[in-house]
């Protein structure tokens, strides 16, 4: 017989025989007496049962083949023989594990040990005969908010809305006296906030406060919901942070990551219905696949972390409401799910068989593919990868499946009241506050096209959402009832957002790799359209093939009978240009990089206007010398091509004006000192020469304007959501995106302080943004106090306040007073907090 074969018999001879050993007297002697009272099951031994057994011998878990789920089970005992034996404590091996008479089999292995007054009290229940109450179990619990369940709507108290009439029989029930709800101002600012991640315009929020109607905050929230460009760029954070996508970081260097970012808006942009959602990212296509790739990790991995296995954890966490971060290394001691159960699931994303590896060691166990609840469907586990994925992606969207829903309507009352149903929000096999609320919510949503903009739309029209908001205290107290939503920061994106509208500081470009960046949007296509007579000009005729290095300078006149509505421009050069209107700096930009956009709106003026280009094109390089004189004479000469687009659209009521580059340009190359100027020389000038239609080599405007006026028509200005973290969003919480976030910390950090007092980027808005309303030459200190205050808050500053204001402003005002005031109002908690 092998050495080890011989080992192993003589190991499970003895367990018997260990097992049945008793105590030395000296041992027995050391073991802490039995409580001196009658036990009682409920009270003294459940608890002590349920924190230091059930995560190894309950919830149907048998480690050593050692069970407690049930009286019965436990008197079996083990692999080890009895565990216990009724009425002599002290002969009983359950006794002698847990008071730790040797510590290197001390139970239980992990977490706390168990103290001298525990280990008394499970000896007198041993003494006293193993009471157990009745229909008390510590087997596997049915899944909780798993099986779809239509909630009946409780009867009209004060109000037809579903959500309220759950509410009002929730506050019967809980003695809560009628709560007025929130004025229109904050109401206006707060779902503003929610709805789109940006302050109300001041247009808006005047003809908002104006309207008398009764319904007049649900026609607003309407009218927000409608914003498809708005709408996507605000839940665009919300769902970065869920599906782990990112612009920069770990994996997009070596292909280790790849973007989802152009589904992604484009499925926000057009509302895609949920199911659908949930399947394109489940059974993916080449747009999608990113999310389930996960990152590839350099090196030596964990077992835990292969992109099989990242899948299983992010599917079931963002779509189930399952935590499998533990199960992923062995049997989880935090939830009832195993090893088996996260590789069953990991499965579906392998290219081959994967075996089991607990802790870092293989099992010699292959994995069997499996959905994490086998009652709603069986996947095949034989079948090609797509055909699993493809069946998961069924699975998981079915009409039985009532988790999905109940997940994503979770997350989404979280999101707008501060605190979710169920929490925590990745734990769903917990009770709601208010069950049959989230039943309700979610199979509306499964009845109603999975429409998520309706889920929202329910709880932000409710009394529920617009009561005052209230300190939540602790978010995961258990003994929360709720009174209104809660009082929350800013999310890093919103603060700097915010910041944007305050300063007129805006990103110039998105980070995103996105295709156009339309999303599909009829409206946003057709503001991205440019007319076929666009042409790139220079001011020497073939400057498409060359053209000499030097400046050039360009201009057009236009006249307006009124301020449009809307005005972007679009510029490129080869090699860089920088554009003015009507005297002021606008944009600038070098080597055909990208276009970039601006908002002509604020400099522009009735009767005429002047588009002023400065252009150059560089000395080419100088070619690599060669000693091989055929090889040189061979090798083609570089091209010094040279050429300016500009593109820009005028919108009002009335229509639109488009205005381009072409032959009505004017040109000159000796740089005349008053070419910005509307009173300039015009015999100087010369008509400039097109070379090249805008949309054709060997230039690629087709591509970079068409992007830049999308971008335009999407948001005006690029907001956060759409570029890199830098050092102030990620000290505010953004998150770099290498694990699923579902909900950001709302603690203030000592780091957040310190970037809000004196980090860099933060001053650099500040201080352009004290030059461009200094630019605006306000007419007077409490002009400009009024209308900072305006943009802030949404309302006008007290007298208190407004002598705060010209005191820090000062008489004349200059940038350095400008830039402190606008640090004091972004330091404010009503800047920083939605109330």
């Amino acid at each position: 017989m092998p050495a080890w074969a011989l080992r192993l018999f003589l190991g499970a001879a003895l367990l018997p025989l260990l097992a049945t050993a008793k105590l030395k007297p000296e041992q027995a002697a050391s073991l802490p007496p039995p409580a001196a009272k009658t036990v009682r099951f409920q009270e003294d031994i459940r608890p002590i049962l349920e924190s230091a057994c059930v995560k190894c011998h309950g919830r149907g878990k048998a480690k050593g083949g050692f069970s407690i789920e049930t009286r019965e089970l436990l008197l079996k005992g083990g692999d080890s023989g009895a565990a216990v034996t009724t009425g002599q404590s002290v002969d009983s091996l359950l006794i002698e594990l847990v008071s730790g008479i040797d510590p290197a089999n001390a139970m239980p292995r992990k977490g706390s040990k168990l103290t001298p007054a525990q280990v008394g009290l499970l000896r007198a229940w041993i003494d006293q005969g193993l009471p157990w109450d009745d229909g008390i179990s510590f087997a596997k619990q049915p899944a909780r908010n798993l099986s779809p369940r239509a909630a009946e709507l409780p009867p009209i108290r004060t109000s037809e809305h579903p959500v309220d009439r759950f509410i009002d029989a929730y506050d019967a029930a809980h003695s809560i006296a009628r709560v007025e709800g929130a004025g229109d101002r904050v109401f206006a600012r707060r779902v503003s906030f929610d709805l789109l991640g940006v302050p109300m315009p001041r247009a808006r929020m005047d003809e908002f406060l104006k309207d008398a109607a009764p319904d007049k905050r649900t026609r607003l929230v309407d009218q927000l919901l409608k914003d498809q460009q708005g709408y996507a760029a605000h839940w665009f954070s919300f769902w970065n942070d869920l599906l782990r996508n990112d612009y920069k970081g770990t994996g997009y260097i070596d292909s280790g990551r790849k973007q989802i970012s152009t589904w992604l808006h484009s499925a926000l942009v057009t509302n895609m219905p949920y199911d659908q959602f949930v399947r394109e990212l489940i059974h993916p296509s080449p747009a999608t696949e990113g999310y389930t790739k996960g990152i590839v990790w350099r090196g030596v991995v964990n077992a835990s972390v292969t992109p099989p296995m990242q899948a299983a954890q992010n599917i079931s966490q963002v779509f189930m409401g399952v935590n499998l971060k533990c199960a992923s290394c062995h049997d989880s001691f935090i939830n009832d799910w195993s090893l088996a159960d996260s590789y069953g699931l990991a499965s579906v994303y392998a290219d081959e068989p994967l075996e089991l590896v607990e802790c870092d060691k293989p099992t010699g166990k292959k994995a069997v593919a499996r959905f994490l609840y086998p009652q709603l469907g069986v996947l095949p586990s034989d079948a090609p990868r797509t055909n699993r994925t493809e069946r998961l992606a069924e699975i998981l969207t079915s009409r039985g499946n009532g988790r999905l829903t109940r997940t994503v309507v979770n997350r989404l009352w979280g999101r707008l009241m501060g605190r979710a149903l169920v929490e925590p929000v990745d734990d769903m096999d917990q009770d709601a506050w208010y069950p049959e609320l989230l039943d309700w919510l979610a199979e509306d949503l499964a009845s109603h096209g999975y429409d998520l903009k309706r889920t929202l739309r329910w709880i932000v029209t409710s009394r529920a959402y617009q009561r005052p908001a209230v300190d939540l205290g602790e978010r995961r107290a258990a003994d929360f009832v709720f009174r209104g939503p809660g009082i929350r920061s800013l999310s890093a994106e919103q603060f700097r957002d915010a910041l944007g509208a305050l300063t007129g500081v805006w990103h110039s470009d998105a980070a995103a790799d996105f295709d156009l960046a339309t999303g599909g949007d009829p409206v946003v296509e057709k503001y991205a359209s440019i007319p076929s007579g666009a042409r790139w000009i220079w001011s020497t005729p073939g400057a498409q093939e060359s053209a000499p290095p030097g400046e050039a300078f360009f201009r057009k006149t236009f006249t307006l009978e009124s301020i449009p509505d809307r005005a972007t421009v679009v510029a490129l050069a080869d090699d860089a240009y920088t554009l003015f209107i009507n005297g002021a700096q606008l944009i600038t930009g070098k080597d055909l990089e990208r276009a970039s956009f601006g908002d002509l709106r604020p400099h522009l003026k009735k009767g005429q206007n002047l588009f002023a280009v400065q252009a150059s094109n560089a000395a080419p390089k100088e070619k690599d010398k060669s000693k091989d004189k055929e090889s040189a004479k061979a090798a083609d000469a570089p091209k010094n091509r040279a050429g300016l687009f500009v593109f820009a659209r005028l919108e009002s009521g009335e229509g639109s004006m488009e205005i381009f580059t072409d032959a009505s340009w004017q040109c000159v190359t000796n740089n005349p000192a008053d070419w910005k100027q509307p009173d300039f020389g015009a015999s100087r000038w010369v008509p400039a020469a097109e070379v090249a239609p805008w949309n054709e080599s060997p230039w690629p405007g087709k591509v970079l304007a068409t992007r830049a006026l999308s971008l335009a028509a999407m948001h005006g200005q690029i907001r956060e959501s759409l570029v890199a973290s830098d050092t102030l969003t990620s000290a505010l919480g953004r998150p770099p995106r290498e694990q699923v976030v579902t909900v950001r910390a709302s603690t203030i950090t000592t780091l957040q302080a310190l970037e809000l007092a004196n980090g860099e980027t933060l001053a650099r808005l500040l201080k352009e943004g004290a030059q461009k309303w200094i630019a605006s030459k306000p007419a007077n200190p409490e002009a400009l106090a009024r209308d900072l205050y305006v943009k802030a808050f949404s309302r006008t500053p007290n007298d208190a306040e407004l002598g705060v204001a010209k005191e820090m402003l000062g008489t004349v005002m200059d940038e350095p007073r400008v830039e402190d005031f606008l640090w004091a109002i972004a330091m404010q908690p009503e800047f920083q907090l939605i109330y």
